[in-house]
């Protein structure tokens, strides 16, 4: 089952799969893992509570490696918990290292100081973005066109005790050249019942990975999450991977950098 999986080999900070992929898409997944290294003692957490989203976001990595498959995309990945520190907030945001997750409160992050912060962000959320940001660099020098970032999370169907009715949200910023037509897209096949900055919205701080390597550089960005109880298994990974994956080619077929209302590339 999708949701019981976690990394067991020898831990890396970040993976890059398929660094050389083809497609413009990039896909990012802050929240692959619920991994915690060595040294941190669970962070006082037993195993049941690893497998909850408050460690991670079940299914996203699947769902990842799915598209990076269908569309031959470069991958990234993040393979520590954000129980850790999570790779998707800025620095200065309260819940970098969170002491208390939704009702869960984290003893081995509680009252910690800034070096063992800084600890933190050297030993995950820089790596994570300094891979992202050579991966850009790496695939520019070969002539390759500007990236389509596509970060992908999962979220409850339950949060603080209220449904969340949407199978999948559809997250972006002022710049919608990705996120338009893909709503319009899923939209289209009347399966989904598809949230437009829901559950969540770039306003509660969610955006960081896609502000600082895109939207930061005027490029093309979507955030896409999917509701984690359709996608607990690998079948389920593999079909949201299959829907998403072709509605995303078809959008980057089209000239994205041209199109109306578009900002330019170096604009913030």
């Amino acid at each position: 089952m999708g949701l019981s999986r976690r990394v067991t080999h020898d831990w890396t900070p970040v993976r890059v799969s398929n660094p050389d992929g083809r497609s413009q898409c990039v896909i990012l997944c802050d929240h692959a893992s619920n991994h915690i290294p060595p040294g941190f003692a669970m962070l006082g957490l037993d195993a049941a509570d690893l497998q909850r989203h408050i460690a991670w976001d079940p299914g996203a990595l699947g769902v990842s490696q799915a598209m990076s498959r269908r569309l031959d995309a470069p991958l990234v990945e993040s393979c520590v918990s954000r129980l850790v520190i999570d790779c998707n907030r800025p620095l200065n945001a309260p819940d970098l290292v969170p002491s208390l997750s939704e009702a869960t409160s984290i003893p081995g992050n509680v009252g910690l100081d800034d070096a063992a912060k800084s600890q933190r962000i050297a030993l995950s959320h820089r790596p994570y973005h300094a891979a992202i940001e050579k991966l850009a660099q790496e695939r520019a020098s070969k002539g390759l066109p500007d990236p389509v970032y596509v970060a992908v999370h999962s979220y409850t169907p339950v949060y603080r005790g209220v449904a969340r009715p949407w199978d999948i949200g559809i997250i972006h910023d002022d710049d919608d050249r990705v996120a338009a037509p893909l709503i319009a897209g899923l939209r289209a096949l009347n399966r989904f019942n598809v949230g437009i900055n829901e559950p969540y919205s770039p306003a509660d701080r969610v955006y960081y990975t896609l502000e600082r390597h895109a939207s930061a550089f005027g490029l093309p960005a979507v955030m896409i999450e999917i509701r984690n109880d359709l996608i607990s298994t690998p079948q389920e990974e593999q079909a949201w991977g299959d829907t998403l994956s072709g509605l995303l080619r078809e959008i980057v077929e089209k000239p994205l950098l041209t199109m109306a209302g578009s900002p330019t590339r170096g604009s913030a």
